[in-house]
């Protein structure tokens, strides 16, 4: 079994077939797929769609390139979403991103700071979005971390370099890959994957983004979380079945998630 740890099924793109990708995704043995809010919008979607389908739970935040565009009370609602609402088992995403020009780096850093505190007060553990800004994560992590010991998070779509998974794993984190590992030209990632201990890998598609190789182009969908899993069981030098009971069991520590 394998659970997608990072999806966006709110997308527009799963708008006209959802259920036949839901049923795709458990014939190819996905057990549970965690639906990420990236603004106040499409987490209500997310929670929506965790409620209707049980393959589905929910993680509620607002993504650091929607901070800027978000309104008055988007995150009271937010935060509403995570104290009530059952099937949300995550903070997230959040995080820093100095590739999009999107939203100033200071209401970003405020943003995320107020997800971490929320994410610590529920018990909840927080997903982080992190493109070029990885200094500026593993600093705010840093101090997390010698305020209140092992930080309960997981670096998603993994794409620094070694010196960052190290610094997270210090810390406690997890560290997720997403279909880019599978790319020809992504060696780095591999190298880091190979160092990630297997009791705090995950795996995850990022969907509709980031399809892995053997589909890469089409849109992504979580049952192509497989094709992840068989390269990161190549670099570990570990059978497919091995990879998939590690990072299944991984993913429902984490999440709080009894088998599926």
């Amino acid at each position: 079994m394998l659970i997608d740890t990072h999806t966006h099924l709110f997308d527009d793109r799963f708008r006209s077939d959802l259920p036949a990708v839901l049923e795709r995704a458990a014939a190819a043995g996905v057990e549970r797929a965690v639906c990420l809010g990236i603004d106040r919008e499409s987490s209500l979607e997310s929670v929506a769609l965790a409620k209707k389908y049980p393959l589905v739970v929910a993680a509620v935040g607002i993504q650091p390139n929607s901070v800027a565009e978000a309104k008055p009370g988007d995150w009271e609602d937010v935060v509403r979403l995570a104290e009530t609402e059952p099937r949300v088992v995550a903070i997230g995403e959040t995080g820093l991103d100095r590739y999009w020009d999107k939203t100033p780096f200071a209401q970003q850093e405020e943003m995320f700071d107020r997800h971490i505190e929320l994410a610590r007060r529920l018990g909840k553990p927080f997903v982080i979005h992190c493109r070029e800004a990885e200094a500026d994560v593993v600093k705010v992590l840093r101090r997390e971390f010698a305020a209140h010991g092992p930080v309960r998070a997981v670096m998603h779509s993994f794409s620094g370099d070694l010196a960052t998974a190290l610094a997270c794993l210090e810390m406690g984190l997890y560290v997720s890959f997403a279909g880019m590992v599978t790319y020809p030209n992504a060696q780095n990632l591999r190298d880091v994957a190979k160092l990630v201990p297997l009791d705090r890998l995950l795996v995850e598609t990022d969907c509709p983004y980031l399809a892995p190789q053997p589909v890469r182009g089409k849109r992504n969908e979580p049952a192509h979380v497989a094709h992840t899993a068989a390269v990161l069981a190549q670099v570990k030098g570990v059978s497919v079945g091995e990879l998939e009971e590690h990072t299944t069991r991984n993913a429902r520590a984490f999440l709080g998630l009894a088998p599926g």
